[in-house]
């Protein structure tokens, strides 16, 4: 009898999940069950804004086909959600009245949005029940609203002034909507940013024709358009923002009650160990933004900083990839595969998943370049941070920094023996690839910081040699120049081609911009 598999969540952890379980579905090994509450297979839920705008289509999102998965022998289950989950008997009581088993449960719920607490607004995480011109931009009908208001060149305000918020209203100013951001702290991005670039971003997003409203608390929304649908936010000072929708961009919470009905370990996430089971269940795994990997060994060193969730599709993937192997070998072993003992060794000498590095934010649109990671909130001054933590011989931070906020651009460095631990760089597109690549590889500065600032000087861009290809292009899917190149030369002329045949670009977006360069350099190479 075939492992069975059964995945609750089908987004784009859960796709990839699916995608890399084939082989064994194929070859008999496992039967694969996977339940998504939309009726619509996973798509990218990362790049509904721009679908929202009319930038993309619901075609171009998609990444599973439901019916080619059921021709495979998938058992795909769309429009259905999980009541409870019998971990005694192992199985699932489905809303449908099915009760499907399993032998391997893998949860991949992912996130749900944050409904602020604010009058006129129903906070409940689990049933929000939002009025007519609020979204909370999370699918695909939400991205039809914001159609309508964007084409409509309506008046719409986005609060949150996190990086999902930020494109969002730069893709619809852009696109003729009269666009305000509301946000607490000073500038946008307050917890990834410092103070000198979150104030170069905001004056470049102002100029982007996105108007900024910081330090703003929200109170309440009112309701007194022609249809009774959202009219003004209502701010703390007295005063309100007028508009025709309200886009709610204030962060993502995992969702996790299912685990918790059935009694599993959950902090910010489901905990899982680094082998993405949960505590004490060896035969339930969680991936994606409702997993947290924290093992239960309290002398892991390890486990001892980390944070929850990252929220970024790309770990998210590779906890996929990686799961999906130790699934394919836990098969081999199972009593039926024929190789038992083989199989279950094979699993148990598997190396556990590496530790994710820090993640990084990019945020590209026209007129706008900016790449944020690692810690950056030490000044360059702030001689209590700049020593913390350089004991036993450990060296302190140093910091390089340079700003030019006239023409929007600002880059700070934070290093510790030449290593890069943090990075800020707005309105220097060739500096900030540079400095992601050196801070993703652990590699050293060179002495002289600003040389890294020359590279985009009138003279290095005038003169611009080939970028190197073995650099990593799309940091979600792990996707090299090379490989694009690659994909180019065999014939793919778009990004949607490129993205289909090396899954680059099927993320958070933000390399679009460099495969279009790749695919445009090459033709205009082959004109020549």
């Amino acid at each position: 009898m075939s492992e069975r598999i059964v995945i609750v969540g089908f987004g784009p952890v859960a796709a990839r999940l699916v995608d890399e379980l084939l082989p064994t579905v194929r070859d008999g090994l496992a039967h694969v069950t996977v339940i998504g509450e939309e009726t619509d297979a996973a798509y990218n839920r990362v790049l509904v804004a721009d679908l929202g705008v009319g930038r993309t289509t619901a075609e171009a999102l998609a990444l599973s086909d439901a019916a080619a998965l059921v021709a495979e022998g998938v058992d795909v289950r769309l429009g259905v959600r999980v009541r409870r989950v019998d971990r005694a008997r192992q199985r699932l009581i489905l809303t449908d009245g099915s009760s499907p088993g399993y032998d391997r449960l893998v949860f991949a719920t992912g996130s749900r949005p944050v409904i602020p607490n604010l009058t006129g607004l129903n906070p409940d995480p689990a049933a929000p029940v939002l009025p007519r011109g609020v979204t909370a931009l999370r699918d695909l009908s939400d991205a039809a609203v914001l159609r309508r208001a964007v084409s409509g060149g309506k008046r719409v305000v986005v609060l949150g002034g996190g990086v999902l918020g930020l494109e969002t209203a730069l893709a619809a100013a852009e696109e003729g909507a009269t666009v305000t951001v509301v946000h607490n702290g000073p500038h946008p991005l307050g917890r990834n940013i410092d103070r000198g670039g979150g104030s170069v971003l905001a004056a470049s997003l102002r100029n982007c024709g996105v108007r900024m409203a910081g330090n703003a608390r929200s109170t309440g929304v009112e309701h007194n358009a022609a249809d009774g649908g959202f009219s003004a936010l209502l701010l703390a000072d007295g005063s309100a923002i007028d508009g025709d929708l309200l886009v709610l961009s204030c962060g993502v919470r995992p969702r996790i009650e299912l685990a918790e009905g059935c009694g599993l370990s959950t902090a910010t996430g489901i905990l899982v160990d680094h082998r993405l089971r949960a505590h004490h269940e060896p035969h339930i795994f969680a991936i994606g933004d409702c997993a947290e990997v924290r093992c239960p060994d309290p002398d892991c060193t390890e486990c001892r900083s980390a944070r929850g969730p990252s929220g970024l599709v790309g770990p998210g993937w590779r906890q996929a990839e990686w799961l999906a192997e130790y699934l394919t070998l836990l098969a081999e072993g199972s009593p039926d595969s024929g190789s038992p003992d083989s199989g279950s060794a094979a699993a148990a000498a598997l190396a556990e998943l590496p530790a994710e590095k820090p993640g990084v934010i990019v945020l590209k649109a026209r007129g706008i370049n900016m790449a944020v990671a690692g810690d950056n909130s030490a000044d360059p001054w702030d001689e209590e941070a700049l020593t913390a933590g350089a004991v036993a011989g450990r060296p302190r931070l140093q910091i390089a920094q340079w700003a030019d906020p006239e023409h929007g651009r600002y880059v700070k460095m934070t290093t510790r023996a030449g290593v890069l631990e943090g990075l800020v760089a707005v309105g220097m597109p060739r500096t900030a690839a540079e400095l992601v690549q050196l801070f993703e590889r652990g590699d050293e500065l060179p002495a002289d910081r600003s040389l890294l600032l020359r590279l985009d000087g009138p003279d290095q861009l005038a003169g611009a040699g080939p970028a190197d290809p073995a650099r990593t292009v799309c940091r979600c899917a792990g996707v090299s120049g090379s490989t694009i190149q690659d994909a180019v030369v065999d014939g793919c002329g778009t990004v949607a081609e490129v993205s289909g045949a090396t899954r680059a670009g099927t993320g958070c977006g933000g390399c679009h911009s460099d495969i279009k360069d790749i695919i445009e350099k090459h033709f205009q190479a082959a004109a020549a």
